[in-house]
Parts: structure tokens; C-alpha cells; sequence
């Protein structure tokens, strides 16, 4: 795949770094990890366009600086547990394996969980456990997580994932807002019994299955 090498230098020089995500750690994982290995065959030409990508299934690969801005707002560390909720064919799982300690990886498509699952084992990514299940319910059993990323947008954050988060734990996610399309990067931290949320950015992403207001946590 070192025909699409040009096409990844040319993603962060002009979609990361211009829109400025500078964290080293998350710039050289995107460098590295091939993001047209994580979407069909017929799609790799537009692997690293600054757009969505479909995927088939109603799902899209998210946009690379969308995914960018959310990692590094994170700012995830080497001895971090993480969560991946929606991880689809595992491209943001397997970015997250390479920033934090341990990650697990939710989805609830059958098709895109095998496909997550194969792209682990091609790739060699030993600290990524992905698990089939509903996006709304997070994972209980591996809890507190220090870093909670929604990969697609969400009309509110659910409130199991709020419980998830260890104390002083960072979760972000595209919030959707009330007109279709529109939305926003989120930072929600935990402190102490409370959250704080800080809205970062203008994201137009598309959103998750699942994750209905009602379901979700009101701040």
C-alpha cells in the first residue's frame, strides 16, 4: 500500500497541521496507520479526502481532522484506558492503540465488529480488544476509562458512558445539534463527582446509530 504514502503526507500537511492538531504523537500515528486499508476496495482513491467516507451499512469513516481534533483534545497518555465507541472497520482503534495503553473498541454492526476484529489481527495490534454491542450502553466490564472517543456523532452523550469515566477521565465527541447536520466537537471531563463540557469546534459528522436524545445525559 506505499502508493497511498503521498496521499497520507498530504492529509497532514494540508487537513491536520493547517487546522492546528500538534500533537506529535497523534500526527505520527495518522502518518503512519494506512486509513485506506479500513474502507471498501472502491473507496481507497478518496481514502484521504477532508470528507467522510462511506462505508456501506449507513456508516462513514470520519473525517481525518474531525478525528484528529478529537484525539488530541483528549490528550491521551501511554499508561491511558481507552474506549472507542463505534469504532466501525477499527481505523480509530487501531490510531488509539498507538497513543494509549489499553483500548477497547465498541460496535454494534456485526459485519463492521469482524472487520475491526480482522484489521487488529493484519495489523498486529495486540492492545485493542473489540467487543459487538449497543454504542448507547459503552462497556461496563473494563471500566473506569481515562479516554471515552465517540467516533461518529451523537445527539447527547448517554449516560452510561458519563459513568464510565475515571476521575479526571476525558470524553469527546461530535454533540449534533438541532438542525440535521449541524454539530460540535465536546470535551466532557470528569472532576471529582461532577463533569465539566467545553465545546471545541464546528463538526458536521455523521451520526451514530443508537445514540438518541433520549437515551442520553443532560448537562
Amino acid at each position: 500500500m506505499n502508493e497511498y504514502a503521498a496521499s497520507r503526507r498530504t492529509m497532514i500537511e494540508c487537513q491536520i497541521r493547517p487546522n492546528r492538531v500538534y500533537d506529535s504523537r497523534v500526527i505520527a500515528a495518522l502518518a503512519e496507520l494506512p486509513r485506506e486499508a479500513f474502507v471498501p476496495r472502491a473507496m481507497r482513491g478518496v481514502a484521504y479526502v477532508d470528507e467522510d467516507v462511506p462505508l456501506g451499512y449507513g456508516r462513514y469513516l470520519m473525517e481525518p481532522m474531525v478525528l484528529a481534533k478529537l484525539m488530541q483534545a483528549a490528550e491521551v497518555s501511554a499508561a491511558d484506558r481507552a474506549l472507542v465507541i463505534g469504532c466501525g472497520p477499527g481505523y480509530s482503534a487501531a490510531l488509539m492503540a498507538r497513543l494509549a495503553r489499553r483500548v477497547v473498541a465498541v460496535e454494534e454492526d456485526a459485519i463492521l465488529a469482524d472487520q475491526a476484529k480482522a484489521a487488529m489481527t493484519e495489523f498486529g495490534i495486540l492492545n485493542v480488544t473489540v467487543i459487538r454491542g449497543p454504542h448507547g450502553q459503552g462497556y461496563a466490564p473494563d471500566a473506569p476509562y481515562d479516554v471515552i472517543l465517540f467516533d461518529g456523532a451523537a445527539g447527547q452523550i448517554p449516560r452510561p458512558a458519563i459513568g464510565q469515566l475515571a476521575p479526571n477521565g476525558r470524553l469527546v465527541a461530535v454533540v449534533a445539534g438541532a438542525v440535521m447536520g449541524a454539530g460540535k466537537g465536546t470535551l466532557v471531563r470528569r472532576n471529582g463527582a461532577g463533569v465539566s463540557t467545553r465545546i471545541l469546534f464546528d463538526a458536521n459528522t455523521p451520526p451514530l446509530p443508537g445514540l438518541e436524545k433520549e437515551s442520553a445525559f443532560v448537562f
